[in-house]
């Protein structure tokens, strides 16, 4: 069997089980000079020793402003994807190249440019949770942290793809309706609203809060709804002191940096699983990181025609979301 495109025979990325992994990875970073960029849903000890840890908005933000020759991208496709998207020129690695996204993976470009033909003179909004080829097809790029405000500045018709939970939230907080691709996120999907009530019932004074890509019936019983970054600004500024948290547990961990005081509780998913912990976002491990920055590879490689188009939709997230403040935090820069 021939390995993945990206990918080095398995007996060439053997690790000396005496390395210590930490400082291997600090040292091989300067060595690279590379920048390592991780989401708030990587596991505790990636995200200690990234650079940056942020949302996806934060994240694209950041990787405009990367002077290193390589990223070091420890997320999921689409995300090392838009740094390259955005830099042409540099190396971008990723930690496991089959780190994917159900958002992505369920709605091609192919199926998507079929689907559009349906919307004739409608501007193409996409969540940034797409692939390359799909933000290709788009008019501009959203995240859950900027969408309520680019797309108050867009006329109707419009149609919203991949997630329709994210596009139902906008659709009722800006009071209009698109056409919306039915895609959603395998983790946000999972939340249990009976579930919920019970962890509410047990814990009184705790406050829901939830990510816009939860389904309806949970979000209706959040005090606070808000993309990543917002949930940990929110925990951090908050007088209350608990939570139920209703996204990937991954940013649990930021929480309790920012708010060490405060009471932390997962939501809990719909059946006895740990779903609402992401598994594509868990595929990065600091042993994959290790490799990925020793061997330069899996590397993520993105054809110009394709690269070009969706620049255009990215860029146009930045320009109107310009003047959005948004506070970094986490990491080591």
């Amino acid at each position: 069997m021939n390995p993945l495109p990206g990918h080095a025979p398995a007996a060439s990325r053997a690790i000396d089980p005496a390395l210590d992994l930490e400082a291997e990875i600090v040292r091989l970073k300067k060595e690279r000079d590379a920048v390592i960029l991780a989401h708030y849903y990587q596991e505790s000890e990636i995200q200690d020793l990234a650079d940056f840890v942020g949302d996806s908005l934060e994240l694209a933000r950041r990787g405009t402003k990367a002077t290193e020759q390589v990223i070091a991208f420890c997320g999921v496709h689409f995300m090392a994807e838009t740094a390259k998207i955005l830099n042409p020129e540099k190396t971008v690695v990723i930690p496991d190249l089959l780190a994917g996204c159900s958002l992505a993976d369920g709605c091609p470009a192919p199926a998507f440019a079929e689907w559009l033909k349906k919307y004739p003179g409608h501007t193409v909004v996409s969540y940034i949770n797409c692939s390359a080829g799909v933000k290709a097809l788009s008019d501009v790029i959203v995240t859950s942290s900027s969408a309520e405000v680019i797309i108050g500045q867009l006329p109707d018709p419009i149609v919203f793809a991949p997630d329709r939970n994210l596009a139902a939230w906008v659709e009722k907080r800006l009071s209009r309706k698109f056409a919306v691709w039915p895609g959603t996120c395998v983790v946000h999907e999972t939340f249990s609203e009976r579930k919920l009530l019970e962890l509410v019932a047990k814990n009184p004074e705790a406050e829901v809060i939830a990510h816009p890509e939860c389904e309806e019936n949970v979000l209706r019983h959040a005090g606070f709804i808000g993309s990543t970054s917002a949930l940990l600004r929110h925990v951090s500024q908050s007088p209350r002191g608990a939570f139920i948290v209703a996204t990937e547990e991954g940013i649990l961990h930021q929480m309790h940096r920012a708010a060490p005081e405060k009471t932390l509780i997962p939501a809990p998913p719909d059946e006895a699983c740990a779903c609402n912990t992401c598994p594509h976002m868990k595929r990065n491990t600091l042993e994959k990181l290790y490799l990925a920055l020793r061997d330069l590879e899996p590397r993520i490689e993105v054809a110009e025609g394709v690269r070009v188009r969706a620049k255009r939709s990215i860029d146009r997230m930045l320009e109107m979301t310009s003047g959005l403040s948004l506070t970094p935090v986490g990491g080591r820069s």
